[in-house]
């Protein structure tokens, strides 16, 4: 758990200031007069931030990696079908049970698109197809932005939890998101060489408009009591309904990728982007399609989600890759007396001819020793 709490951070070390914030808004709200100008600095933001998302989504990546179709369409599923029929299900079946908000914010999180930095960066570390893995997240994030709304709409009609009641949202969701994101996309043969060279720079401004608009929507939240309606229990059901929706995709996924004979790489993708949900997109989504009042409510399952599938996907991550460099460490070790030989004269060592049959023997010896300390007996 150390070493995939220590992966986790050094991915997305934003987690704690995201929390700190959401204290932050609980102990000191913003209210009146400022509030109205905290809800324009964040509509600002979330516009720079997808500005920023249009600007760093690179065609090259996406045309290397573009041409595994069927890995695409079994990610996009996950995504846009798996999850939200996964979501019904569970909202379904405890309607009546529990807070209505945080329900149909669950069911919300079922919506959104995957996302793209720990995507990518979990399929790296696993030894994965990165360039599939960039298409893939690009891709889902792009249509998310017309696809998420319309399952908004399809799925959560008005029925006084916090639910849109028409296609205005979809025309919000146009203006504050789509044309920034077409704006710094058209811009990128202008602005791309200066994001991609000055990314550490551009990152606080792309987070910290995250961190801004979870502010503003957990500030409208505390004051209109969102702490007198959730207690520890409803996080902790929060934290059980995200962990079974996380384990009933990623075992869906895992039985997918075998009936559809993909490879090592190209399961690791499929594994990692499928079941993800994007706070990034998420957040500011939740802002434009819900009352400002419900917003903190509905984006705290998202939250604890999102946390919880960074912890996941680390400690699974980190497992893939060890696997990996064993099996490439193995599949390097000599075995055979000629590649003994052949392996001892590059080396420089002179073996003697009646000394290879022991040292086969030790080699193989060794070999099954050290398998068993990685884990990975022979």
């Amino acid at each position: 758990m150390g070493r995939a709490f220590k992966l986790v951070l050094s991915i997305d070390r934003f987690l704690l200031l995201l929390i700190a914030v959401v204290v932050g808004a609980s102990l000191l709200p913003v209210r009146g007069v400022a509030a109205g100008w905290v809800d324009l600095a964040a509509d600002l933001a979330i516009a720079l931030l997808f500005f920023l998302h249009g600007a760093k989504l690179s065609r090259a990546a996406i045309v290397q990696g573009i041409g595994n179709l069927k890995l695409h369409a079994l990610v996009l599923a996950s995504t846009y079908l798996l999850f939200p029929l996964l979501g019904l299900a569970l909202v379904a079946l405890l309607h009546g049970w529990g807070n209505p908000l945080l329900l149909s914010g669950l069911l919300f999180l079922t919506l959104l698109p995957s996302t793209v930095q720990s995507s990518i960066a979990f399929t790296a570390i696993a030894r994965g197809d990165v360039a599939a893995a960039v298409c893939s997240a690009s891709l889902s994030n792009l249509l998310g932005i017309f696809v998420t709304p319309l399952l908004v709409v399809l799925f959560m009609r008005a029925d006084g939890n916090g639910a849109v009641s028409s296609w205005h949202s979809i025309w919000t969701i146009a203006v504050q998101l789509l044309l920034p994101f077409v704006a710094g996309h058209l811009l990128r043969p202008v602005i791309g060489g200066f994001v991609d060279r000055n990314k550490k720079i551009l990152q606080p401004v792309d987070r910290g408009s995250i961190l801004l608009v979870v502010y503003s929507a957990f500030s409208a939240a505390v004051v209109n009591g969102i702490w007198t309606q959730v207690n520890v229990a409803d996080l902790a059901g929060l934290l059980g309904l995200s962990a079974v929706l996380l384990a009933a995709v990623m075992g869906v996924n895992v039985l997918t990728a075998r009936l559809a004979g993909l490879s090592r790489e190209d399961f690791i993708v499929l594994l990692f982007c499928g079941s993800k949900k994007s706070l990034a997109s998420g957040v500011p989504m939740a802002g434009a399609l819900f009352a400002p009042a419900h917003v903190g409510l509905m984006v705290l399952p998202l939250m604890i989600f999102h946390q919880l599938q960074l912890f996941v996907c680390a400690a699974l991550a980190g497992r893939f890759r060890s696997v990996a460099d064993a099996r490439a460490a193995a599949a390097a070790i000599p075995r055979t007396e000629a590649e003994i030989a052949a392996a001892a004269k590059a080396a420089g060592v002179p073996v003697p001819e009646a000394c290879l049959p022991g040292v086969t023997a030790n080699l193989a010896l060794l070999e099954r020793h050290a398998a068993t300390l990685r884990g990975t007996p022979q």
